[in-house]
């Protein structure tokens, strides 16, 4: 990776819609090799996919709840159900699996108390937890999907 590819990463995650002629003039390169490289970046996985990303308030999705999980069921058989359950609810955006206290944290977007409840509620009555603890979020400082590319 380059000068140039880094150039097209940062421009593409800031708008992946932006129109070939202009990111190639941002990076500085015409529009021909520009597009070489971009589907450079495509094919080896620089650039998994490109979405368009929503306002969750404009879709009735203004409550965040982060919810940590403890489970002391840590077969295969079980992780191949919990992970197909939650992977199977659409109000769970985010899924990690973790080291340390709790096992996994997931980030659930709700419209509201009663909404997250039934989320909770397919969660208990479909796989056997330790603890759950849910933390609702109070305000959004920082949320990005941009990421440093000082490290590639």
């Amino acid at each position: 990776m380059d000068k140039s590819d880094r150039k097209i990463l940062e421009a593409l995650q800031e708008d992946a819609s932006i129109p070939l002629a202009e990111l190639a003039d941002r990076v500085g390169l015409t529009a021909t090799p520009c597009w070489r490289r971009v589907q450079r970046l495509e094919e080896k996985g620089w650039i998994s996919k490109r979405v368009a990303l929503l306002n969750p308030m404009h879709l009735n999705l203004g409550v965040t709840v982060f919810v940590s999980i403890r489970t002391n069921s840590h077969d295969m058989k079980w992780l191949a159900a919990f992970h197909g359950l939650v992977s199977a609810i659409p109000e769970v955006v985010d899924f990690y699996r973790l080291a340390g206290q709790a096992d996994y944290l997931l980030r659930v977007v709700v419209p509201d108390i009663a909404a997250y409840d039934r989320v909770y509620k397919r969660l208990i009555s479909g796989s056997e937890l330790a603890d759950v603890t849910s933390s609702f979020a109070m305000e959004k400082i920082k949320s990005t999907t941009k990421l440093p590319l000082d490290y590639a």
